[in-house]
């Protein structure tokens, strides 16, 4: 029948095996070079589920220090204009540091800014003094 899937017609046998042993050849080197990187079968579904987990965590700990700085901006902005009766100037300009801040701690807390400090610039002598 014409409309038989799966039939291929007179010619057609040669183009699809060929298309068929590619097809194969690309699998079998897909699994081997996933088998060679420890996501095969054995236990790659352990180490993803692991990932996961981290990324997780990972997410929660830098949220969780951006709102820390916000909120805490906006206490100290609060407490400041109740006691000195600047408000909301106070809130304003504390919020706006509290989200300066709690940037700062997400990046660095990625790895993206390096820990602020006083470091000392070594001297090439130094070195070389026993």
């Amino acid at each position: 029948m014409p409309g038989e899937a799966g039939k291929t017609g007179p010619g057609n046998g040669d183009r699809q095996s060929a298309a068929d042993q590619d097809l194969e050849r690309r699998r079998r080197k897909l699994e081997a070079s996933l088998a060679a990187k420890g996501h095969g079968e054995g236990g790659g579904e352990g180490k993803a589920r692991q990932s996961s987990v981290t990324g997780y965590g990972q997410a929660l700990k830098l949220s969780s220090e951006f709102i820390a700085g916000v909120a805490v901006g906006a206490g100290l902005g609060w407490l400041v204009d109740k006691l000195a009766g600047t408000s909301p100037w106070g809130l304003i300009v504390l919020l706006l540091l509290g989200f300066g801040a709690g940037v700062l701690n997400v990046m660095r807390s990625a790895g993206m800014v390096a820990d602020a400090g006083i470091r000392v610039p070594k001297r090439p002598e130094d070195g070389d003094r026993n």
